[in-house]
């Protein structure tokens, strides 16, 4: 099979990705083989190929966003279903985190395209039990980006608990965001975006935020959430939060975020929230949302001969929604 590689992590200007051709991979037991139909760029892909996430495989393949035709059937899947394999591989499924439904807390956690092979090839695997059903109404391009991008986006705005008709600000715009923007308009909130790109703007506003600017919101936010991998946006959005309201940080990566100051960030009993990775369950009450309120997928097809500049253009902020590669 193709498969794309991480050699040495490092800045992507050095080509951290490199091509091989290999044998197939060879499924464990209770496992799926998949021939990948779709996978999804995602910027965790970025964060492990220039190292800023620890190496947990050695020249592991990336990718976790990945809808595949089963190859080798397990567990409820036959041969010649579509499956669906996101970030979330396994867990101990004994730990007190597991046992209280916070699987994604769960201490022995393994992750696709981290701990084990993720999609950027022809060929992948994935435990059974892992494994997701997708909404039958999308095209295969479109799915792939719902398996972290839509599910995390979702996770991230159940944990800003925005209130019913509330106002969210989201800061940064890309995959994860123009998913969950939409979510939360369907529950009835009032959504504004702000992000450097124009294209990105003009995108938020076609999807029916409220506003899309480079500047403060237009008014005082009940929720937000920090998609960005910036730390430094972080006092600016406490600071547009009104009483009561909450943050979420959706990335599994920030750089550092500056001094708070508590009368101006925190007081008023504003809060901070991060979000880590996500639960099957989470990723079933998305998915099932998708069916029940189509979204609209804002999609950036590469061929799977072109990882490296479909992350590459990721990196230099050159992808307007998903970048998803294709065989």
């Amino acid at each position: 099979m193709r498969a794309w590689r991480v050699e040495r992590p490092g800045p992507i200007a050095t080509r951290p990705l490199r091509p091989h051709d290999e044998p197939d991979p060879v499924p464990g037991p209770d496992e799926l083989l998949l021939r990948v139909l779709a996978c999804g760029v995602c910027r965790t892909d970025l964060h492990v190929a220039e190292g800023d996430l620890p190496v947990h495989r050695p020249r592991v393949v990336p990718g976790h966003e990945v809808v595949g035709e089963v190859v080798a059937a397990a567990g409820e899947f036959s041969a010649g279903d579509v499956a669906g394999v996101a970030w979330l591989r396994g867990t101990c499924g004994v730990c007190s985190y597991c046992r209280r439904g916070a699987e994604n807390l769960c201490p022995s956690s393994v992750y696709t395209g981290w701990d084990a092979d993720g999609g950027y090839a022809s060929l992948t695997t994935v435990p059974a039990a892992y494994a997701l059903r997708l909404p039958s109404v999308y095209p295969v391009a479109s799915l792939a980006p719902l398996l972290c991008a839509g599910i995390i986006g979702y996770r991230a705005l159940l944990r800003a608990a925005v209130p019913p008709g509330g106002r969210l600000g989201i800061y940064g715009f890309g995959a994860s965001a123009h998913l969950a923007a939409q979510v939360a308009l369907t529950l009835g909130a009032a959504v504004h975006v702000i992000t450097r790109s124009p294209a990105a703007r003009e995108l938020a506003l076609s999807l029916g935020a409220s506003s899309a600017t480079a500047g403060p919101p237009p008014e005082p936010l009940d929720s937000a959430i920090l998609f960005a991998p910036a730390g430094a946006l972080v006092p600016p959005a406490l600071a547009a939060l009104d009483r009561g309201g909450t943050l979420a940080i959706a990335g599994i990566h920030l750089s550092d975020v500056p001094s708070l100051n508590y009368q101006a960030h925190l007081f008023q009993e504003r809060q901070i929230r991060s979000v880590t990775a996500n639960t099957r369950e989470d990723a079933r009450a998305f998915l099932h949302v998708a069916a029940e309120h189509p979204l609209q997928v804002s999609t950036q097809e590469y061929p799977l001969s072109e990882a490296d500049r479909a992350l590459a253009d990721l990196a230099a902020g050159r992808v307007n929604g998903a970048a998803v590669l294709m065989p």
